[in-house]
């Protein structure tokens, strides 16, 4: 008998490690899986800046875009990585109610020399999780990236998008999409997909920027007026939109936290970053009804296919902050605000004398601190928190976290632009303007043939 508990308890043991293994190994490919998912979002930004660029300035567009994403990955290894753990409670660096952020905790899980950051058997999961903020990251320089294009330098872009990208908002995501961020604690601050964190401040930090560069040439008037200067290819503008929005369920999938490994919320179900219930099943109706609502709007306010699947973009983001607590038809109505809300913010971003080229300032920054406010208007009064006596969701709160969200873009935006102006570093020079900055600065062409630019061959075809 004690040789036939014996074996059982030996069996039952094997089992219990097995299921864990299984379950370690589920989690760390479902993260794996958001990264080439969140790959889509860069190629789309690709097509998109591209297809919105004229056809003198369509590599220079697609160039600055890579080399962003590029930068942005060693400097969130060595930087950004760590101002998430160690920056949740402010500056000071201490450690949160959750005993998972200050100066202490980062060190061990996030330090660029530590264990964690490198190969290791027995750390399954912090490699993906980093790959997955590292894709976040991009997606901000990337959000900014359109709106520059055809007269920022590549060089004074490149810093923008590593202080935005490796800097900036990951300290917003410290602050408000952790669960010991100080906006979560103290204004129960909900922003399950990154309306906010992601979109308001790169959009707001755009704005920034766009103050310093100023508009293309022949853009606007003297009178004031502007003049719409069309990109060489709608058509890869559309399909890039797409394929931000088939990333986006990438995006989305790295906001959840898996179920049952040890550093899970619960054993049960999906969770948020604060350890709230999601299921995939609820997402994916959101998500849906998210992109419908926008594009409808969008459609029916401008009649225009740019405008139109930009609103689809738009009305994600509109209900992500609250993509796990939304009943369906109420995300179909966030989105449509979210999509009428657009080309009105555009139009007047325009009429200030800012030239934001693929409207990024009223997509990404006015339309997620829509996604933030809506939280608080429509899910007021659910825990923002999974813990005891945690706060709730308030519509004070989530004012709070947008204000912060909107300053922490603008004013790194404003003050680092500002600097490289003054430098020689943002703007490129008139001539290479008018020349076109493939010609001038890549230098190579996209379209040879289109721009008149036929080479001979050097040698004799064989």
């Amino acid at each position: 008998m004690e040789e036939q508990v014996a074996a059982l308890a030996a069996d039952l043991a094997a089992q219990k490690e097995a299921t864990a293994a299984l379950v370690r190994t589920t989690a760390e490919t479902f993260y794996f899986l958001t990264i080439p998912l969140m790959v889509l979002i860069h190629a789309g930004f690709l097509s998109y800046e591209m297809g919105a660029s004229r056809a003198k300035n369509a590599l220079a567009s697609g160039i600055k875009n890579i080399l962003a994403f590029a930068f942005i990955i060693p400097t969130f290894y060595y930087i950004g990585w760590f101002i998430y753990q160690a920056f949740p409670t402010g500056f000071t660096m201490s450690a949160g109610p959750a005993g998972i952020s200050g100066w202490d905790y980062a060190v061990g899980a996030a330090s660029p020399v530590g264990q964690a950051m490198g190969p290791n058997v027995a750390d399954s999961v912090t490699g993906v999780f980093f790959g997955a903020f590292a894709m976040f990251a991009a997606t901000t320089a990337s959000i900014m990236s359109g709106s520059l294009i055809e007269r920022v330098k590549i060089i004074g872009f490149t810093i923008l998008a590593i202080v935005l990208g490796s800097f900036v908002w990951i300290l917003g995501a410290a602050w408000g999409w952790h669960a010991d961020g100080w906006l979560v604690t103290s204004f129960g601050y909900h922003d399950f997909g990154a309306s906010g964190v992601v979109h308001a401040i790169a959009g707001f930090f755009t704005l920034g920027v766009l103050i310093n560069l100023g508009a293309r040439i022949g853009k606007f008037n003297p009178d004031g007026s502007a003049n719409v200067i069309p990109g060489h290819s709608m058509p890869a503008t559309l399909v890039g939109l797409m394929l931000i929005i088939a990333g986006f369920w990438g995006f989305l999938m790295g906001c959840v936290i898996f179920p049952g490994a040890p550093w899970s919320w619960t054993t049960a179900t999906f969770a948020t970053i604060y350890g709230t219930p999601v299921t995939l099943s609820g997402m994916t109706f959101n998500i849906l009804m998210g992109f419908a609502g926008g594009a409808i709007s969008a459609w029916v306010m401008t009649r225009d296919p740019f405008w139109m699947m930009s609103g689809a973009l738009g009305g994600i983001i509109s209900v992500a902050g609250g993509l796990d607590l939304y009943w369906p038809p109420m995300a179909f109505v966030i989105a449509m605000i979210g999509g009428a809300i657009m080309p009105v913010v555009a139009r007047f971003v325009e009429k200030m004398q800012i030239d934001d080229a693929v409207g990024a300032v009223a997509l990404h920054g006015v339309v997620g601190v829509w996604g933030v406010v809506a939280v608080g208007i429509f899910a007021s009064g659910y825990p923002a928190l999974a813990t005891e006596g945690a706060p709730t969701i308030t519509l004070y709160g989530q004012v709070v976290g947008a204000l912060v969200m909107a300053t922490l873009g603008f004013i790194p935006g404003y003050i680092v632009s500002f600097i490289l102006k003054k430098m020689g570093l943002l703007r490129a020079p008139r001539e290479a303007e008018l020349m076109g900055l493939d010609k001038a600065k890549v230098p190579a062409i996209a379209y040879p043939e289109l721009l008149g630019e036929v080479r001979t061959p050097t040698s004799p075809a064989e």
